[in-house]
């Protein structure tokens, strides 16, 4: 990767999946990365980096606590704001967590922005959208969410959060923007996290059932990690405020990446439906034209190339 404009860079969650992918990112560009997580999803062996990383420091500390972002020495070119409870079985067991992240750690991230006069991105997602009436997704949609339903810690955590950055933006000036991310997928991601693609792989190489909920028909537009993480930092080094959404451009039904990842593995798995979850969303894609025009991105990994990248993973792990 090239040389980025960012010489001290704040990753809150740089633990989990993406905040994790973001984190060796900016080291490879020549960035000091500071990853404060406090490993209440994320894992340790995420953190565990290789030598040539030496700008990279790990702190446990969580992000809702008012004094573990002051206290980190130093001043900050970048804030990711990526600490959240995101998986499905993790926002279901930690509710009160997520919206504590959503809430108390995004205004903690902000005033360290604020602070340091840093430029601020906060992770949102396409869970603001709901179940949503609007399709393809664009960032104008106001979303069609319920707002006491099981899953509405991580979808009411992130709206909140949405709009604290932007009211913040308006009475502080903070240099802010909020990216929505649809669908992300790769290696690394954790077997047991309720999300589909790692759910299906994991019951594969098993040679157990792929448990499809419905009848299949939901679709999603899958995006590799890598085109996610290319997506926020094209939207970190612009001046745009965003919401802008980053996710794949082909929508597929959940059956399809099932089938796919059972002719991928080998596996004699055959597919069985369960009862769809409470407020699942039937359709999701997301519109990219505000990346496609504004960023100059688009993602450049097919979804089935980017399953067999993340089958492959998961095939040489389970090997070891």
């Amino acid at each position: 990767m090239s040389e980025h404009p960012w010489r001290r860079v704040l990753v809150t969650g740089g633990a989990g999946f993406v905040g994790s992918r973001l984190r060796a990112r900016l080291a490879e560009g020549g960035a000091e990365v500071v990853c404060p997580d406090g490993l209440s999803t994320g894992s340790r062996a995420d953190v565990a980096e290789p030598e040539r990383y030496r700008g990279f420091r790990f702190v446990r500390a969580d992000a809702t606590d008012p004094a573990a972002l002051t206290a980190l020495p130093g001043r900050f070119d970048l804030v990711l704001h990526f600490a959240c409870p995101a998986s499905p079985v993790d926002c279901l067991r930690l509710p009160l967590e997520t919206l504590e992240a959503g809430g108390a750690g995004t205004r903690n991230a902000l005033e360290r922005a604020r602070a340091d006069g840093a430029r601020f991105v906060l992770a949102s997602t396409s869970e603001v959208c709901g179940d949503p009436l609007e399709h393809p997704q664009r960032e104008t949609y106001w979303g069609d969410v319920n707002p006491i339903g099981p899953r509405s810690a991580y979808d009411e955590s992130k709206r909140f959060a949405e709009a604290l950055v932007a009211a913040h933006r308006r009475v502080h000036g903070t240099d802010t923007a909020i990216v929505r991310i649809f669908s992300t997928h790769g290696p690394r991601m954790r077997t047991g996290d309720g999300r589909a693609v790692p759910t299906f792989v994991a019951q594969a190489l098993d040679g157990v059932p792929l448990t499809v909920a419905g009848d299949g028909s939901r679709t999603r537009s899958l995006c590799h990690v890598d085109d996610t993480v290319a997506g926020v930092l094209a939207l970190a080094g612009s001046r745009e405020t965003g919401p802008v959404n980053i996710g794949g451009g082909e929508e597929v039904t959940v059956l399809e990446p099932a089938r796919r990842i059972v002719e991928l593995t080998g596996s004699a798995s055959r597919i069985r439906f369960v009862d769809r979850p409470v407020d699942d969303p039937a359709r999701r894609r997301p519109g990219t034209r505000l990346a496609r025009e504004r960023l100059g991105w688009r993602p450049r990994t097919g979804w089935s190339e980017g399953l067999e990248r993340t089958v492959g993973w998961f095939s040489r792990s389970t090997a070891v």
